[in-house]
């Protein structure tokens, strides 16, 4: 349900953004096959987190056509125009994270963004998935206490990023989650409330 969105296929070349342990790079990895490639993207805070999950993943080179690079945002370099697709799972929130001890190194949330829509392909699409929050509030406060983000939030992002915002899926919805919950909070944690939106970067005209 969530894969199907953005039309995978033999031989594309995909992002995987805040990859983590890698679950949706080994995914995407075994449907674009040996022809294809996916970029597992980390920045050293995210790889750090998820040091022990990475390692158990990639031992002894079992995913060949997967590309890990761990860096800054900053330093992040892309091939321009050399990649068909790329996600976000449960991760975009974390660009407007700033936890009081520092471990997460504040970017401007848009220069991921401008990054990305200079290595997709003109058509390329980019997969948000994440948890619901209220409308309003400022985003940063939000995301440290709950670590939820406003769909209005992102979907002004991408848009004010030159993409087009193409479909939202409800699949992963939950009418009972209350937005006022920490994610992590047993009461909800695996039932969050969940949007997924399509962006699209617009082709040549």
């Amino acid at each position: 349900e969530v894969l199907a969105q953005i039309a995978l296929r033999p031989g594309m070349r995909v992002l995987d953004a805040f990859s983590a342990g890698g679950y949706y790079s080994e995914l995407m990895a075994r449907v674009v096959g040996p022809t294809g490639e996916v970029i597992a993207y980390n920045n050293p805070a995210y790889a750090g987190f998820a040091a022990k999950g990475i390692a158990l993943r990639y031992a002894d080179g079992r995913l060949p056509n997967v590309r890990q690079i761990t860096t800054p945002i900053e330093s992040l370099s892309l091939e321009a125009a050399s990649l068909d697709a790329a996600i976000f799972i449960m991760s975009y929130h974390d660009l407007y994270w700033r936890p009081a001890d520092g471990s997460w190194a504040p970017t401007d949330p848009n220069l991921l963004l401008r990054k990305l829509a200079a290595a997709l392909r003109p058509g390329g699409v980019i997969l948000v998935q994440d948890h619901v929050a209220n409308a309003g509030g400022d985003t940063a406060a939000v995301v440290d206490k709950l670590h939820r983000i406003d769909p209005a939030v992102v979907r002004r992002d991408f848009e004010a990023a030159g993409f087009r915002f193409e479909a939202s899926n409800s699949a992963l919805a939950n009418a009972e989650d209350d937005h006022t919950r920490l994610v992590f909070d047993p009461a909800i944690q695996g039932r969050t409330d969940q949007f997924m939106y399509l962006f699209r970067k617009p082709a040549r005209k």
